[in-house]
């Protein structure tokens, strides 16, 4: 049994603003209210702080099974946790990857042995090879989130609108990595200025926007529930938003780097911020802001990408892409979104919360009696040093920066998860 006094709620599901207590009790919310008191209850003063929602993050890699080295199930969840993160959907891109219920099975069983809720998505296509759908009908009864091949684009159109319809028959969601590689010189960075500074062929914002237009159209005639992943350009950001005016059931998440840094970041950090799609220009970075603002983007992720100071060390030409972001997302999220005044508190727990939660036909987290218990406990204006991981990984840009957001403490099904030292 838990009982914090005194926190400040911010709940986007039940629009709760304001100080209350909350009684925890075998894994459920009691009761929210004044004055609460439970005898031999494990008593958080949490005044002064703030209580929410925990967060759930739908574009994560725990790289197991096949990469663990760089993490595996039981890291990627305390880097979560330490993130104020209570859920977390996985990417198929394992190895094997999850095109077959054996590994959708294994993935699942691990997941359930750690604190938090960890679900996985299966990929769309065979060996995620682009040629051959998976059987969708088996791996939906599985308990798989929804479909990606994420790290790859699917190519044939032909086969993704039949995927597509099967998606809707299923009522599951589908998430696209959307970089042509026609339009790609050398993955990792924005053709332009920089790469141009650096010697490095890059990719053009066009591989993304190509893809965006035509799978926004397929998934307008298909019904289908269509996530465009890691948006990173102005023009994708446009058609995502003329596919929503058309009626589509159509969304797109940003990640935390996208709308805090830019193409010049890699002049600063090197290889930890080589990404796919790559950090754009700045007017880039703004439309995803004004996406943001305006709902046509309606999720914040981050496409947590661990990987080994080793790999990371490599040339920029052969390093891998990606960054590890769970424990940083929340903390970038007030600094770029919140302080500057683009979106409030609520907003910003509602796009990194609920909004995910609810396209992956998840019950959103609530502060609110009757519930399952995550829950995170933070301070918004705190500062915090990003200097050591719980993930394996280090490899980040935001490494030695400070940043607001503090989290105290995590709390899933009932029980901390996560408690600051």
């Amino acid at each position: 049994m838990i009982l914090i006094k005194n926190g400040h709620i911010v709940d986007p599901v039940t629009e709760t603003d304001g100080v209350a207590d909350i009684l925890i009790d075998d894994g459920t919310i009691r009761a929210v209210g004044e004055n609460l008191s439970a005898e031999k209850a494990e008593v958080i003063d949490a005044t002064g702080l703030y209580v929410s929602p925990g967060l759930t993050d739908t574009h994560v890699h725990f790289r197991d099974p096949g990469f663990t080295y760089k993490e595996d199930i039981e890291t990627g969840a305390a880097a979560a946790a330490k993130g104020g993160v209570t859920t977390v959907v996985l990417m198929a891109n394992t190895k094997p990857v999850v095109d077959n219920i054996e590994t959708l099975s294994y993935i699942q069983e691990k997941g359930e042995k750690t604190g938090i809720h960890v679900l996985s998505t299966a990929t769309v296509t065979k060996g995620m090879a682009g040629d051959e759908l998976v059987d969708m009908d088996a791996l939906a009864t599985a308990g798989a989130a929804g479909f990606t091949d994420d790290g790859l684009p699917i190519m044939d159109e032909a086969l993704l609108y039949r995927a597509m319809q099967k998606a809707v028959e299923l009522d599951l969601p589908m998430a696209l990595h959307e970089e042509d590689p026609k339009f790609i010189d050398a993955p990792g960075v924005n053709k332009g200025a920089v790469s141009e500074k650096i010697g490095y062929g890059g990719a053009s914002a066009l591989a993304e926007e190509v893809m965006v237009a035509r799978d926004t159209a397929i998934a307008l005639e298909t019904g289908a529930s269509l996530c465009i992943q890691h948006i990173s350009s102005a023009r994708s950001v446009s058609y995502v938003r003329a596919a929503k005016s058309m009626g589509g059931d159509i969304h797109a998440e940003a990640t935390p780097h996208h709308f805090s840094l830019t193409e010049e970041a890699v002049l600063t950090y090197g290889t930890n911020a080589r990404m796919n799609p790559p950090l754009r220009t700045e007017a880039d970075r703004q439309a995803i802001i004004e996406g943001i603002k305006d709902g046509t983007i309606d999720m914040i992720v981050t496409d947590h990408a661990p990987h080994s100071a080793e790999e990371k060390a490599r040339p920029m030409k052969d390093a891998p892409s990606g960054i590890t972001g769970l424990e940083t997302s929340f903390a970038l999220g007030i600094r770029y979104l919140v302080e500057p005044g683009h979106i409030t508190l609520m907003q910003l727990l509602r796009l990194m919360s609920t909004n995910p939660a609810l396209f992956y036909r998840m019950e959103p987290a609530s502060v609110r009696e009757g519930a399952v218990a995550d829950l995170f406990i933070y301070g918004p204006e705190e500062i915090w040093k990003v200097d050591h991981f719980a993930s394996k990984a280090s490899n980040s840009p935001f490494f030695g920066w400070e940043l607001p957001g503090r989290i105290h403490y995590t709390i899933c099904r009932g029980k901390i998860v996560y408690e600051e030292n």
